[in-house]
């Protein structure tokens, strides 16, 4: 029989000493990890994979799984500083391939950006290891289908911040298309989502390689998960609608080269009048679609002003110019009326980092000569804007929450637009630089969480594709315009005065994670929930001897 210690003989007996010098070995030595270099090429590609769960693969599915390989690597990681190491590797994968797009822009430069991000998930890494990891009792795992989830929420509400990024690639914005997720946001907002697709991940993660006890509390974990959804979509009913309104969208398509604008602007002028006599309430262009400021270019306003009698409805465009009355360059949404501009303009206020502006540009603004980067710096607004289209004849009047590029992707902008009293959300947006890309498809389907979290129509326009429009649940309305299509289209959209649950409490999911995240810490200080000190005891070393003496004495 061997001992604990590796030695033969019963209890408190030793074995002859032994006078060999061989290489001394620990008697129950883990068995050896696959290469560094095999890890950490596995740890960028499972980071990258839930990025099929977004447009345009669109698998939406895979998200509930997409996270696995990376938690399970995580999991058995040698070292906690290796896990850290592959969680930051993992980041930059995922990174990587939710934006790949943004190559034509940012070049070689998307890699630097990538790996600063990537550092996010650094502690995530962690905080997988130790909730997962061999030995974790049910009560752990308990713990992990919840601390696991919210540790990917924090990282989420970080990258969030506009000087990052934005909050682009948000897990739960990959269910654009599931009715029930989309009621699930209603009441939490995308960041509800998140937490659910993560659970489930980490749920699946623990069935995979467990102990019996650790099995059932993830099918338990599971089960909640279902229970949550099946109370949502039963307890909260969809947004009640009352009444439509009739909103076309002009899509011009691309216009590049030299007097690419004034022939965007005409081929807008031209498709808005063939939408003469279909009684419209609004007619919308897309981001940048006016090239200059309107005051320094009276005929442009007077053209608009002319397109706007000619439909009998207001025409909501977007100007991408220097102002006259200020300076710097604006992208503002400006409505024009058959009298003319209605005075209503908003000043977009979220700007692309390294598309509209240099961050820090007097020391990266050499950005600007390696890909498509603004020369430069577009100003800020101050504020949201809510515009009212007036009512004419039998039509009442509409108030309109207008948002500009991605800030469609902002969750708090579209809640504030909706709280001062939008029933409809305009994003006017144009992706023509990333065309070919999965850009147009994924920007399109934000509006679908937007409308499902307000519970207020959102009408997507673009000047090159992808427009669409979707109802206050969510649901898309009517045929969405390709980025292959030039052309106008009309949306009869739901209108609906319901308070959500997002917008009446807000971001509650993020306090609800950062409260777990809180008592893990404390529990974890106080030992509540961490392995007892005798089993994780090492055997003290042996001398030459054979001894079970320290060194040293």
């Amino acid at each position: 029989m061997r001992n604990p210690f590796g030695r033969r003989g019963g209890r408190g007996t030793d074995a002859a000493p032994s006078t060999a010098t061989t290489p001394h070995r620990a008697p129950h030595a883990p068995a050896p990890t696959p290469h560094r270099g095999a890890r950490a090429v596995a740890a960028v590609v499972s980071g990258a994979l839930p990025a099929l769960a977004f447009p345009a693969p669109a698998l939406w599915w895979f998200a509930y799984i997409a996270l696995v390989p990376w938690l399970l690597l995580l999991r058995t990681a040698p070292t906690a500083r290796r896990a850290g190491l592959e969680g930051w590797l993992g980041g930059v994968g995922f990174m990587l391939a939710v934006h790949q797009w943004l190559m034509p822009s940012l070049h070689v430069f998307i890699l630097v950006v990538a790996a600063l991000l990537g550092l996010l998930w650094l502690p995530w890494g962690w905080l997988v290891r130790a909730m997962l990891s061999d030995g974790a009792s049910g009560t752990r795992a308990a713990a992990a289908l919840v601390v696991v989830p919210s540790g990917w929420l924090l990282i989420e509400l970080v990258r969030s911040w506009e000087g990052l990024g934005g909050p682009w690639g948000l897990l739960g914005a990959s269910q654009w298309q599931v009715a029930p997720a989309l009621r699930l946001a209603s009441v939490g907002g995308v960041w509800l989502v998140s937490l659910l697709v993560v659970a489930v991940n980490t749920a699946v993660a623990l069935l995979v390689v467990s102990t019996a006890a650790v099995r059932m509390t993830a099918l338990v974990g599971l089960v909640v998960c279902a229970l949550v959804v099946g109370t949502v979509w039963w307890g909260v009913g969809p947004p009640r609608e009352q009444g439509t309104a009739r909103i076309a969208v002009v899509q011009p398509g691309v216009y590049d080269g030299p007097g690419g604008a004034e022939r965007r602007f005409a081929r807008g002028e031209e498709l808005t009048r063939e939408l003469a006599g279909q009684d419209l309430d609004l007619v919308v262009w897309g981001e940048s679609s006016v090239g200059s400021d309107l005051t320094a270019r009276p005929d442009y306003a007077k053209r608009l002003t002319a397109l706007s009698r000619t439909v009998d409805a207001p025409i909501l465009v977007n100007v991408d110019a220097r102002r006259s009355d200020r300076p710097g360059i604006f992208k503002s949404s400006v409505l024009i009326g058959p009298e003319g501009p209605t005075g209503d303009r908003y000043d977009k206020m979220r700007l692309v980092p390294f598309g509209e502006y240099i961050p820090a540009r007097p020391v990266l603004g050499w950005v600007t000569s390696m890909g498509k980067a603004a020369d430069e710096d577009r100003r800020r607004g101050t504020e949201p804007v809510v515009m009212t289209v007036p009512a004419e004849g039998g039509r009442p009047a509409l108030r309109i929450g207008p948002l500009v590029c991605f800030e469609s992707a902002f969750p708090d902008m579209s809640r504030r637009l909706t709280r001062d009293g939008a029933a409809v959300l305009i994003a006017q947006s144009a992706t023509s630089t990333f065309q070919d890309s999965w850009a147009p498809a994924q920007h399109a389907s934000l509006g679908a969480l937007r409308a499902a979290e307000t519970g207020r129509p959102m009408v997507h326009a673009t000047l090159t594709g992808i427009s669409a429009a979707y109802g206050p649940d969510g649901r898309r309305i009517g045929t969405p315009l390709g980025t292959d299509r030039s052309a106008a289209a009309v949306y009869d959209v739901p209108l609906s005065r319901t308070t959500t649950g997002y917008v009446r409490y807000g971001d509650w999911p993020l306090y609800l994670a950062l409260t777990a995240l809180a008592a893990l810490c404390a529990a974890e200080g106080m030992g509540a929930l961490r392995t007892p000190a005798s089993t994780l005891r090492a055997p003290r070393a042996r001398t030459a001897r054979g001894s079970g003496e320290r060194h040293g004495r």
